[in-house]
């Protein structure tokens, strides 16, 4: 449900006329597409495909169908898997990465708006060798306990180097960092908890005039809804309500260290319900789309050496 009712008439005439000008109505973001398909009507997660150029992949948040959608930068479903032996509880990141030659999605089964679940599970998937749709099961899965209680968690990056999952938390101010081992958790065996390393530093929050003029989108401003790591393994992404954060990791230095440090930051563009965003497969942009219908797609260029 958005967190802040538009109108779809409205949305789509406001991205026609953006799609209409000559130069976009920031420097840093460009409309790239627009997803329509009735099947992709509350994305969460985006991730760009290591194994297919010029594809994403995409999920929908709880409530749909446990599925992952392959789709092109214009918005356009180019084909959809049925997931079995994983559902979709809160699906609410997605990261692609590759380990030993193969490339991976992770989907991030780590959602509680409600604050009721203690235990999260993430879900690997090989990406599939072609698109022709079919039925996807987890090449393993990891489990984990919050250490000290529920949270809200809707940020997930793969740190595939070392063999990590980073996770941000939502409605915690400030949100905090926390580290899982990437490897499966054996049957039997007691579930890890996710450790915290740290906590962020910079995020922007709303002003004076939008808490007056707006204050359901303000209360919601600064809540952390994505994040993604580049290729390169420098910079971390991480996207709220309003603003794109970049994080960016000095040799030698780790991610606890990096994001207590003031990021880089920009306005969020014309996204209602900003909550999925994606580096390129090359990492020189991301691509950053809505939990709404139609939603816009749009690609950032960011500006970080």
């Amino acid at each position: 449900m958005p967190i802040h009712p538009i109108p779809r008439v409205a949305v789509l005439a406001l991205l026609a006329a953006l799609a209409a000008c000559a130069a976009p109505a920031l420097p840093f973001a460009r409309l790239s597409g627009l997803f329509t398909h009735s099947g992709l009507r509350e994305i969460s997660g985006l991730a760009a495909s290591g194994a297919h150029p010029g594809v994403l992949w995409a999920i929908n948040d709880s409530g749909n169908p446990a599925r992952l959608h392959a789709v092109s930068r214009r918005g356009r479903v180019l084909a959809s898997f049925r997931v079995e032996g994983a559902r979709n509880v809160d699906w609410e990141d997605l990261a692609s990465f590759s380990l030993d030659g193969k490339h991976y999605l992770l989907v991030a089964d780590t959602g509680d708006n409600g604050g009721r679940r203690r235990s999260i599970v993430l879900h690997v998937f090989e990406e599939p060798a072609s698109l022709d749709g079919g039925v996807l099961r987890p090449a393993w899965s990891v489990q984990a306990r919050w250490p000290d209680g529920p949270r809200d968690c809707e940020a997930v990056a793969v740190d595939a180097r070392e063999g990590r999952i980073l996770l941000v938390s939502k409605k915690r101010t400030p949100p905090e960092l926390f580290s899982l081992p990437l490897g499966a958790t054996p049957p039997g065996t007691d579930w890890p908890e996710p450790r915290r390393i740290g906590r962020l530093a910079g995020v922007p929050q709303p002003g004076a005039e939008l808490q007056r003029t707006d204050p359901v989108l303000a209360r919601h401003y600064a809540q952390v809804t994505a994040a993604d790591l580049s290729p390169d393994g420098r910079s971390l992404a991480v996207l709220t309500y309003g603003s794109v954060l970049f994080y960016r990791r000095g040799a030698g230095q780790d991610w606890g260290a990096a994001v207590s440090e003031p990021p880089i930051a920009h306005d969020v563009p014309l996204i209602p319900q900003a909550e999925a965003l994606a580096w390129s497969t090359g990492g020189a942009g991301l691509y950053a789309t809505g939990e709404f219908s139609p939603a816009p797609l749009f690609y950032l260029s960011p500006q970080l050496d």
